[in-house]
């Protein structure tokens, strides 16, 4: 089967790729800037887990780009370790009882 890339056959396509690629690399950055910041650890695995969908969401493009199917194949199996990964940190922050919350210097001192 003679493989079609749609992205040439379009003009609208081909703009829409490329507005889609400029979006997802904007909250590449927010994501990785939310990461760095924090201010809690569940921040940062909801920070780490919408990187895991901007990476399905990227092998959705790749295959939408070059009509490759093989690229939806790999996005499939990524959200799946995705989802096992975000079940694995909930269970890490449920049984280490560290604590999520934002609280001041003065709630903490009072809670001591």
């Amino acid at each position: 089967m003679p493989e079609v890339n749609l992205a040439e056959q379009s003009l609208l396509l081909g703009y829409a790729i490329r507005a889609a690629s400029w979006l997802m690399l904007a909250a590449l950055v927010l994501c990785i800037l939310r990461i760095a910041r924090g201010p809690t650890l569940a921040d940062r695995v909801v920070a780490l887990d919408i990187l895991n969908i901007l990476a399905v969401a990227y092998c959705a493009l790749l295959t939408v780009t070059s009509g490759r199917a093989v690229y939806l194949d790999a996005g499939i199996a990524l959200a799946l370790v995705a989802f096992l990964v975000t079940v694995a940190f909930a269970k890490f922050i449920e049984r280490t009882g560290i604590d999520t919350r934002n609280r001041s210097a003065e709630e903490k001192r009072d809670a001591e």
